[in-house]
């Protein structure tokens, strides 16, 4: 049990930074109704970009800002193969994916890239577990606070319309297509966000870090809405139950490790 609570508080960034993640998983998953498989490359695309700027001696705010460019560039991609090449979404999600891999290796020009806490400035580290859940917090509840007003707009509106009923939006006038392509694009942004910050938080980016990205975020999403979903009826407080999954998860995942059950 003391071993348990001692690894809580890692526990507890990594289910946050996680939950960041699943956040943009909900975007395409629960809003869209898409399965978008191309997070699972996003996120090392995210924490190769972000490692190799501050490794370059970039400040790490910006690292991450051009971390969710690249990611939102990943989103745009799968989303033109889907509604612009018509190509279902799960395998407009998967090429992406398959060709991130390769385009993930040639950011960082090898398998594992370290970013030593020691040698460069960044926002979190595993050094300081609390420091970095308390960063976390605040930028979980950033995000969740701009997606919560972005939503509420006309076009965040129109996204959630197009999920909801896209052919209904079609006869309404609504630009489904650009609304997929864009949903994907915040999306994927996020995910990328995530990446930057695991990468950071772990000391080092690996081409392998994202794999099995799409099953932790689903898992967050249904554990969230599973606990939560008949109390927070408010979308940002259904944004903030997916976090809270991502949380469970892992500190599920920490008692079992703690029970001498293999990881494996």
């Amino acid at each position: 049990m003391q071993d348990l609570i001692g690894a809580l508080p890692g526990a507890l960034s990594l289910g946050l930074i996680w939950g960041i993640m699943a956040i943009g998983v909900y975007i395409t998953y629960k809003i869209l109704a898409i399965s978008d498989l191309t997070v699972d490359g996003t996120v090392c695309t995210g924490a190769a970009v972000c490692t190799v700027l501050i490794t370059n001696g970039t400040d790490p705010w910006i690292a991450m800002l051009w971390a969710m460019v690249a990611g939102g560039a990943c989103g745009l991609v799968t989303g033109f193969l889907h509604a612009v090449l018509d190509i279902p979404a799960i395998l407009a999600g998967i090429l992406t994916q398959l060709a991130l891999w390769s385009i993930n290796l040639k950011i960082m020009g090898q398998a594992n890239r370290p970013l030593s806490a020691r040698k460069f400035d960044v926002i979190i580290t595993q050094m300081d577990t609390q420091e970095a859940f308390i960063m976390l917090s605040l930028i979980a509840l950033a995000i969740i606070a701009l997606l919560y007003w972005f939503f509420g707009t006309s076009l965040g509106c129109s996204i959630r319309a197009t999920g909801c009923n896209i052919n209904m939006s079609r006869a309404q006038g609504i630009n489904t297509n650009l609304n997929k392509v864009l949903g994907l694009v915040i999306s994927n942004a996020i995910v990328a966000l995530a990446g930057a910050l695991l990468a950071q938080y772990q000391g080092f980016a690996d081409i392998n870090m994202g794999r099995g990205a799409i099953v932790i975020g689903l898992a967050a999403v249904i554990i969230g809405e599973a606990l939560f979903g008949k109390i927070f009826k408010n979308f940002a407080l259904r944004l903030l139950s997916v976090a809270f999954g991502s949380i469970i998860y892992y500190i599920v995942i920490q008692a079992v490790i703690t029970m001498g059950l293999d990881a494996n």
